[in-house]
């Protein structure tokens, strides 16, 4: 046993996946169609501009994706926003933000689980959603098991059918209005139905700025990728820019086919859910919901496969640093993957996922939680850009390394200020567990006399 944990311990990451494979895991964990759920509330939010929504949150975003691409090629070890805190901020801010982002990876994927599950409920209902909840978790936890090449190449698939599905709407969609004719005006989209409001846009991006969170993943395998950190920083930006491209187009086009007013869904907000299956049903036909439904059944399972790739190699730099147990911070000789580190973390999304499964107000409660810990994390990246290139070294690019993190900020905190405010009493509370064990770490360190920085 002792021999299996010090080849464990000695193994490393293997360098083999290209920018293709990266974006992959990116845009599974986005998911090429993410808008469709949150579609009919953005709608009511922002008046029917809709794609102006995704436009503005996709440039918000921007600032995000250029502080990750910094990030990474200053600092291309695995853990992503931990590391780049830790060398940008100091230990104990590094610790902080990997605390934080571990609470969006661990439960970003509990929810992606939970949407596969009642999707597939849906579809058979003789079988409990807690059941496919199960089940989604086994497969794809087996998959990322058996080696990160795997698992992209499956994802790649997974990710091939998404987007041909998204095709058929598109499609379809222009079919129909140049058959029939838009039920809403042409611009709308963009500038609302009986007027732009700058407010209500701005509203709902905080809501729509969720559909990106995930991009960030890539950079957790910075380790295992051809190109390092310059594959990395390409794959971030170009992950971002094809995703904001996805989602203005969809909505664009579910926006012009809505029948429904924007005021009256903002009157209904049971109907808000499933405002963009409702649109496709009566615009196009039933076959097309069903389509998408199934499409939204495997994307969402496999969205959680890269989140808990994603996850799994958080916990294990964690780990390798000893912010987490050590056992954590190992890699299995054989199949070149954080076992234990991808265990711990499948274990915990179960948990997390099943028992929201089996409650009836499980979707509500987990997904207002889901955001905080990413977004709080966001901040910390920017600081580090800060507290890296302008503290530290000195560097007078003030647009890449004053304004674009300092504008990240802004948004993020605007954001952040617009959550639930039950994910703002979660998010609270996991920051002072954090900081709990961060102390106790230190105490314990410092009896042990181990000079470990502070």
């Amino acid at each position: 046993m002792a021999r299996v944990s010090t080849q464990a311990s000695t193994a490393g990451l293997r360098r083999t996946l290209g920018v293709r494979d990266l974006m992959v895991y990116g845009l599974l964990f986005i998911a090429p169609m993410a808008p469709v759920g949150v579609f009919g509330v953005l709608d009511a939010k922002s008046h029917g501009a809709v794609a102006a929504v995704y436009l503005v949150a996709t440039v918000a975003m921007g600032f995000t994706a250029l502080s990750y691409a910094e990030m990474v090629r200053a600092v291309p070890r695995a853990g992503s926003v931990f590391a780049y805190a830790r060398a940008g901020l100091g230990e104990g801010p590094g610790f902080v933000a990997g605390w934080m982002a571990m609470l969006d990876y661990l439960l970003i994927p509990a929810v992606a689980y939970l949407f596969s599950g009642i999707a597939l409920n849906s579809l058979v209902p003789d079988v409990s959603r807690w059941v496919w909840t199960v089940l989604a978790v086994l497969v794809t936890t087996a998959l990322n098991l058996t080696g990160v090449r795997t698992a992209a190449v499956v994802g790649f698939a997974v990710l091939a059918m998404e987007v041909v599905v998204l095709a058929v709407f598109v499609v379809a969609a222009a079919v129909v209005l140049a058959r029939d004719g838009a039920a809403r005006d042409w611009g709308s989209p963009f500038g609302g139905v009986g007027g732009f409001s700058l407010t209500a846009v701005l509203s709902a991006v905080s809501v729509a700025v969720l559909s990106y969170l995930g991009f960030d993943a890539i950079a957790s395998f910075v380790e295992e990728a051809v190109g390092a950190s310059a594959a990395v920083a390409r794959a971030v930006l170009w992950c971002l820019a094809l995703a904001g491209l996805l989602f203005v187009t969809q909505t664009y086009l579910a926006a012009l086919l809505e029948p429904t007013a924007p005021q009256q869904l903002a009157a209904d907000p049971e109907a808000q859910g499933s405002a963009f299956y409702d649109t496709v049903e009566s615009a196009v036909g039933h076959w097309l919901h069903v389509l998408i439904a199934v499409s939204k059944a495997v994307g969402a399972a496999f969205a959680a496969l890269a989140g808990q790739a994603a996850a799994g190699r958080l916990v294990f730099a964690m780990g390798r640093e000893g912010r987490l147990p050590r056992l954590l911070g190992v890699v299995d000789e054989r199949t070149a993957v954080p076992r234990r580190a991808l265990l711990t973390a499948a274990v915990v999304t179960l948990v997390a996922a099943v028992w929201a499964a089996r409650r009836d107000d499980g979707l509500d409660q987990l997904t207002s939680v889901v955001n905080v810990g990413a977004l709080t994390a966001f901040v910390l990246l920017h600081a580090s850009v800060v507290g890296w290139y302008v503290v530290r070294g000195g560097s007078r690019d003030w647009l890449r390394h004053g304004v674009v993190p300092v504008l990240g900020v802004a948004v993020l905190v605007a954001v952040l200020v617009e959550a639930a405010h039950t994910a703002q009493v979660v998010g609270a509370v996991w920051l002072v567990v954090g900081l709990v064990v961060l102390v106790a770490q230190r105490g314990r360190n410092r009896g042990r006399g181990s000079g470990t920085r502070p």
